[in-house]
């Protein structure tokens, strides 16, 4: 297997490291980026094997029937490889994503995280966030902004609270799909509610349908940059079974890929993961699904830059 991060030790050697000039070619357009990170999980492991399983869900072709576009010859994309995380060292590993999704930003390409828990996220926005705020588009049963988890602060509940809290995502400019069930509780929401966080629930989906909802979080987004998170668990577990913390009550997976489609187009992209595959076998659907969300991204990223 290859790794761009050791490749370096292993050619020059103990306690070399890159040149800075060297790494990431700036020509690219998107970096695809794993981090096979599950330590925070609150519920099933094994969303450390989602970007693997991810990549080896790829269809043969990267052209897309319905928009007519291959994102493979449309942009330049290139597989960065993993972060190079170390387990049972949760904090070291989610700086390395970061540093990992930092060299992706720093040479001018978009970053595609497959994850991974949804902790990875707080990761991806810090290094794709600046000096922030930007917005942020969340694809979720669940709202992950509580500020604690089984006591602790970081967890894969508990991002969005850090990242918000942190100034790093503008709250009036961040918006939730797809969320039911059982939690988080009453504290937890009306701090969502006292910040500005738009949220919708599967019942306004049921409502409304998808188009009407996406066209409503896109106007509170605005124009301005936004990060695309989508846990796989928005899925009904019919459709995605392979998750840690699966929630039925509904989301398909055309609908998603539709709203992958549209958040790609519409919005002002600085970056994007898909979080939370937990792949059952060899040939999972979770991660075909998840496979094809993180195709639609690249789609339309590569249908907008076609456009320019």
């Amino acid at each position: 297997m290859i790794d761009p991060a050791e490749r370096w030790r292993r050619m020059l050697g103990p306690g070399m490291e890159k040149a800075a000039w060297a790494g990431l070619p700036s020509f690219a357009d998107v970096a695809i980026v794993g981090a096979p990170f599950d330590e925070l999980v609150s519920e099933r492991p094994g969303a450390r094997f989602g970007p693997r399983a991810i990549r080896s869900a790829a269809p043969t072709s990267s052209f897309h029937l319905e928009e007519r576009v291959d994102w493979a010859t449309e942009l330049r994309v290139i597989d960065y490889g993993d972060a190079p995380v170390v387990p049972a060292d949760p904090v070291g590993s989610l700086e390395m994503i970061e540093a990992t999704v930092r060299e992706v930003v720093a040479a001018g390409a978009t970053p595609l995280v497959l994850g991974g828990d949804h902790s990875v996220t707080e990761a991806n926005v810090r290094a794709c966030a600046g000096d922030g705020p930007i917005g942020m588009l969340h694809f979720d049963a669940h709202t992950d902004t509580a500020r604690e988890l089984h006591g602790q602060r970081r967890s894969h509940g508990t991002p969005m609270y850090r990242l918000v809290d942190a100034g790093l995502v503008d709250p009036e400019r961040y918006v939730q799909i797809g969320l039911r069930g059982w939690w988080p509780e009453a504290p937890d929401l009306a701090w969502q509610t006292q910040r500005g966080i738009t949220s919708f629930y599967m019942h306004d989906l049921h409502r409304d349908g998808i188009d009407s909802i996406l066209a409503d979080a896109i106007g509170i987004i605005g124009s301005g940059p936004v990060f695309l998170t989508v846990d796989v668990d928005v899925l009904d577990p019919a459709f995605a079974p392979g998750t840690g913390t699966p929630e039925p009550g509904w989301m398909s997976s055309a609908e998603l890929l539709r709203a992958g489609r549209v958040a790609a187009r519409e919005l002002s992209l600085v970056g994007a993961d898909v979080v939370e595959t937990l792949p059952l076998t060899v040939e999972d659907m979770t991660a075909v699904v998840a496979n094809r969300v993180a195709a639609e991204i690249l789609t339309r990223i590569a249908a907008r830059s076609r456009a320019r």
